[in-house]
């Protein structure tokens, strides 16, 4: 006669498709919206291509995932202190953050643009922002650009703790410019405000050190298991077609970059 234990254990297998139940990933994603990659609707509900993204790799990865939005600035501490399990949230690959975290193989790369007013005239680099105000993102690689490339010649790099509050500063004109990736900057000239406002003034020169190797999901040190299960979820999605069907209502063609 089976056992009551078992008996459970036999409905629980079932259920699941023959698979004990897995524990659920908590994906960690910043809580300011980042369209199009993250934003939430009038319901609170997340949505966006990195949210989709989520949703493909957990699935191609066979992995019960959940999304958790996180403060930004502290999406680090939260994921060291096992509050979430992995990040997306537009990340990319530093050596610093390596020194910290891990991170599987990339996801997408994008450039890194500057924006300004159709009124002015400058070039993305440090002479084209000498004695201007540049607004970038708190804990970003843009913020460690601009303060690498911009500092000696800019009057300002002033700090934001969301791209959206560099955004209404620029066309508010208490700002000259701001950086990030040219993905969301491209979502925001989109915009009615932004696209009245300003443009884009050009993508800056290529530092790997400081912008990284594209964007890849940040993992605990050691975290060697899960890295592999996101390693495997987006090669699948890019070798079946899904990567490039979850991006199409996006974007016009492939960011995976080179």
């Amino acid at each position: 006669m089976m056992t009551k234990l078992a008996l459970t254990t036999t409905l629980a297998t079932l259920l699941l498709g023959g698979t004990a139940m897995a524990e659920t990933v908590k994906v960690g994603i910043a809580a300011e919206p980042y369209p199009p990659f993250a934003s939430p609707d009038a319901s609170g509900k997340w949505g966006g291509w990195e949210v989709d993204m989520i949703g493909a790799v957990c699935k191609a990865a066979e992995m019960d995932c959940t999304v958790v939005p996180v403060a930004w600035d502290g999406i680090i501490p939260a994921l060291t202190a096992g509050q979430i399990d992995a990040i997306m949230a537009s990340m990319s690959i530093t050596e610093e953050r390596l020194k910290t975290i891990d991170f599987s193989d990339k996801y997408y790369d994008t450039p890194t643009v500057v924006i300004g007013p159709k009124s002015e005239t400058f070039a993305a680099t440090p002479e084209g922002l000498a004695g201007k105000i540049i607004g970038v993102q708190v804990s970003t690689v843009h913020e460690a650009y601009a303060q690498k490339h911009f500092k000696d010649t800019a009057a300002e790099i002033k700090i934001y703790q969301t791209q959206d509050e560099a955004n209404q500063d620029l066309v508010a004109g208490r700002i000259d410019a701001t950086q990030a990736d040219s993905i969301a900057l491209d979502a925001f000239l989109a915009t009615p405000e932004g696209g009245a406002c300003c443009e884009s003034k050009g993508a800056v020169a290529n530092d790997t050190d400081v912008l990284g190797l594209g964007v890849g999901v940040g993992l605990r040190k050691g975290d060697d298991a899960l890295k592999a299960k996101f390693n495997a979820g987006i090669a699948k999605i890019l070798s079946d077609g899904t990567y490039d069907a979850v991006t199409k209502p996006y974007f016009a063609s492939s960011i995976y970059g080179g």
